[in-house]
């Protein structure tokens, strides 16, 4: 690979850190062939792109100063070719998989990651696969937001049943009393 296909293929990978949510790196010596196409495929399906990232492009992508530093001193420490899932949806999904892939296969080995500009180590990608998805997280607040105006709707209805049960125990005690004179 000649400077000239390095440095489009930095600038390609520039531009997918930018947009990507989270870029998880894996180390992925002793990967099989048919492996590395199962995690693909598995990455695919929830919008993540699998890239090999190579010393030299690492280096030249910080080259320019625009990422940060604590993005710039990953790719700087990046040795050998690292695998970069780039998460485009959903990151906890992405972790997600590639956790339970790194859990089943011992030669897929996680690494400090990104978040946007900042880097996570292994045990915040961890945690970051252990998230409940996107779904269930917005459910859950919308949930938490509805309650609010359940009770006060159950407040409001409880004042005029209340009010409705003492006129109907009213009612009934003064039928009572007048079906009773003997």
């Amino acid at each position: 690979m000649n400077r000239t296909e390095k440095a489009d293929l930095a600038k390609t990978l520039k531009d997918k850190f930018e947009r990507a949510q989270v870029a998880i790196f894996a180390d992925y010596k002793g990967l099989s062939g048919p492996q590395a196409d199962e995690l693909r495929r598995a990455l695919r399906l929830h919008h993540t792109e699998v890239k090999v990232l190579k010393n030299n492009v690492g280096r030249l992508i910080t080259q320019d100063g625009s990422f940060g530093d604590q993005a710039k001193e990953l790719m700087e420490g990046v040795v050998g070719p690292t695998l970069v899932a780039f998460a485009f949806s959903d990151p906890a999904l992405t972790a997600k998989v590639i956790h339970k892939f790194a859990q089943d296969n011992e030669a897929l080995k996680l690494k400090d990651s990104l978040m946007g500009q900042k880097r996570i180590d292994v045990s915040e990608v961890e945690v970051l696969a252990k998230l409940p998805s996107k779904e269930v997280l917005v459910a859950t607040l919308l949930g938490t937001m509805n309650a609010p105006i359940q009770n006060f709707v159950g407040v409001l209805a409880a004042v005029p049943r209340s009010l409705v049960t003492v006129l109907a125990a009213i009612e009934k005690k003064k039928a009572g009393t007048q079906a009773d004179p003997a």
